[in-house]
């Protein structure tokens, strides 16, 4: 009988290992598809800042650019994915941009948690837009 009752306890305990749920950690700046399409030559800081954001890195050397670095990583041990987009500037205007982003990452977490939780709500003005 305590063999039994050791059996049970310890496959109780395993069977839910592989349904834990890794959550994806995203640090920095995460830049929307949308906004980067909006970005234009000859604008200026004033208009990057309210697109995009704040940089997340001030480079005192190079004034002429503004860094926008996002990482991205699942669980605690994953592997961690970095990406910057950078912006460049000629005098106070826009003269070209370059780079990657995570680009529509948080539809693509909602759709991933909906197909496997079912359950989450959908954001309705969204859904006018489309």
């Amino acid at each position: 009988m305590r063999k039994l009752l050791i059996a049970l306890a310890l496959a109780a305990s395993v069977s839910g290992c592989g349904m834990l749920y890794r959550q994806p950690i995203y640090q920095g700046n995460l830049i929307e598809k949308s906004n980067v399409e909006q970005l234009q030559q000859g604008m200026d800081r004033r208009q990057v800042m309210n697109l995009l954001g704040s940089p997340s890195v001030a480079d005192p050397f190079h004034h002429d650019r503004w860094d926008y670095v996002a990482t991205q990583r699942t669980g605690r041990v994953g592997a961690t994915e970095m990406k910057t987009f950078t912006v460049f500037f000629e005098g106070d205007q826009v003269a070209r941009w370059e780079g990657e982003y995570f680009a529509e990452q948080d539809k693509e977490l909602a759709n991933e948690m909906r197909g496997r939780y079912g359950n989450l709500p959908v954001d309705k003005k969204k859904q006018r837009g489309r």
